[in-house]
C-alpha cells in the first residue's frame, strides 16, 4: 500500500494582507499529480485545512476541489481537524461524501477508521485523533496550575485516547496512526499559532506510540521526524507561511508499506509557492537598489532590514515598493539600535501579528476574528489621535 502524507494547508492564509491563494491552488495541482504519478493508495490530511475557524469561501471551495480530485479514481483521503479548524466546519461534508472514499473528523471518535484500498484488496485502520483540546475533548484535565503537571496529564490522556483507537488494530491490516499535535522536541516556526499554553500543551513522543507503523501528524511547518519509539513524522506545510521558514523546503511524505512491515519512506519535495526571503542590506539604500535592479529573488517575498545612519523617508520606502512589489516588510536599522536587536526582536514584528499572538497566548490557541484585529487597530489609531489632541 503507497500512503501520502500531508498536512498544514492553511488554505485562506494571507502574508501581510498578501493573498496566496493561486500559490495555493498550484499546490492542489501539484499534489494531485504527485499522488497520480506515485500511484498512491491512500492519502493522509493530518489538519489545519483551513487558517480560521471562518475561512473565506474560496478557501472552502478550494479545498472540496481538492477533495474530490484526489478521490476522482477511487482513491480514498482521510482528514482530520486541525487546532486552526473549526471541527463542525471539517466534519460537515460528511453526508455530502459519504461512499466517494473521504473520511472527514472533526472531533476525537470512538474508534478508529477502517478503510478498503482498492488497488491493493488491503485495508487500513487509522488511529486518527484530530486536535485535542481540552475544549474538543469536553473535559478538564487538571485542576493544577503547574505547566509540568498540566503537560503530564495532557500527554497521558493523549496517549490514552491513541492506544483506545489502536485496539482496533490487526495483524493483516496496515495500522497508522494520525493526529495534529505539539510532540514535545518538536522544532517550530513563527507561523504555527501556538497550541499550547506556555508549553502545557505538547505531549511526550511516548504517549504517540500505540504500535502503528506510521503515525502521521500535523502542525509543525518543517518536515521532521519526532524522536520516539516507532516512526512519527510531521510532513511540514506545503507553503512557506512566515519569514521563519525563509530557506526551508517543502515537502510531502510517501510511504510504501505493507501490513505487519517496516514503511519505505520517501520526502518528495514541491515546487509550488512563492519562496519567502529575508534581506540584509549592510551597505543601506544603495545595496537595495544594486539588488532590485539585478532582479535578486525576483520571484520571492521579501522581509528586508536595511541598515541605515539617517531616518528611512516616506518617499524612499515608495520607491523601493515600487521597484519590487513582493517587498513585505522594511525595516530600517541603526547604530544604536542594533545592538538591542535581539531584545527587541518581537517589537519588529507588526503591531496586529503581536495582538494576535497575545490573543493566541492568552486563550490557548484560538485565532482572533479578523474584526477583533481591526477592533483592536481602530482602538489604537482613536489612542493615538487622543494623544495628538492639545490639553
Amino acid at each position: 500500500m503507497r500512503i501520502l502524507h500531508t498536512a498544514d494547508w492553511h488554505f485562506g492564509r494571507t502574508l501581510e494582507g498578501r493573498s496566496r491563494l493561486e500559490e495555493q491552488i498550484a499546490f492542489v495541482d501539484e499534489l494531485v499529480q504527485i499522488a497520480d504519478d506515485q500511484q498512491a493508495d491512500l492519502i493522509l490530511m493530518a489538519g489545519d485545512v483551513y487558517d480560521s475557524v471562518n475561512p473565506p469561501a474560496a478557501a472552502e471551495q478550494l479545498f472540496y476541489e481538492a477533495a474530490a480530485r484526489l478521490t476522482a479514481n477511487g482513491r480514498p483521503l482521510a482528514v482530520i481537524a486541525g487546532n486552526h479548524d473549526q471541527p463542525d466546519r471539517i466534519a460537515s461534508a460528511t453526508p455530502l461524501v459519504k461512499g466517494r472514499g473521504i473520511y472527514l473528523l472533526g472531533t476525537p471518535a470512538a474508534s478508529a477508521l477502517t478503510i478498503p484500498v482498492p488497488r491493493t484488496s488491503e485495508t487500513a485502520i487509522i488511529a486518527a485523533l484530530p486536535y485535542p483540546s481540552e475544549a474538543r475533548l469536553n473535559e478538564l484535565l487538571t485542576i493544577e496550575n503547574d505547566e509540568d503537571l498540566i503537560r503530564r496529564a495532557y500527554s497521558e490522556r493523549v496517549g490514552m485516547l491513541m492506544r483506545q483507537l489502536a485496539t482496533d488494530f490487526r495483524s493483516d491490516t496496515v495500522n497508522l496512526a494520525m493526529s495534529h499535535i505539539y510532540a514535545l522536541g518538536g522544532v517550530e516556526s513563527d507561523s504555527e499559532r501556538p497550541i499550547q499554553v506556555g508549553g502545557a500543551y505538547t505531549v511526550d513522543p511516548s504517549a504517540l506510540y500505540t504500535g502503528a507503523q506510521y503515525t502521521a501528524l500535523g502542525h509543525l511547518h518543517r518536515a521532521q521526524a519526532v524522536k520516539g519509539e516507532g516512526i512519527i513524522r510531521y510532513s511540514g506545510s506545503p507553503l512557506a507561511y512566515s519569514f521563519s521558514e525563509a530557506g526551508q523546503a517543502k515537502s510531502v511524505t510517501m510511504l510504501d508499506v505493507a501490513p505487519g512491515g517496516v514503511p519505505q519512506i520517501e520526502e518528495i519535495f514541491l515546487t509550488c509557492g512563492r519562496p519567502l526571503v529575508r534581506w540584509k542590506a549592510k551597505g543601506g539604500l544603495t545595496e537595495v537598489h544594486q539588488w532590485l535592479e539585478e532582479g535578486r529573488d525576483r520571484n520571492a517575498f521579501i522581509d528586508l532590514e536595511i541598515s541605515l545612519l539617517e531616518a528611512l523617508s516616506m518617499s524612499d520606502i515608495q520607491s523601493i515598493r515600487k521597484a519590487y512589489s513582493g517587498i513585505v516588510n522594511i525595516r530600517p536599522v541603526y547604530p544604536e539600535t542594533e545592538a538591542q536587536q535581539s531584545f527587541a526582536e518581537r517589537a519588529q514584528l507588526p503591531v496586529h501579528e503581536l495582538f494576535r499572538k497575545f490573543y493566541e497566548r492568552q486563550t490557548g490557541g484560538a485565532t482572533p476574528e479578523d474584526r477583533l484585529v481591526e477592533l483592536f487597530l481602530e482602538l489604537i489609531d482613536e489612542d493615538e489621535v487622543g494623544e495628538e489632541q492639545p490639553s
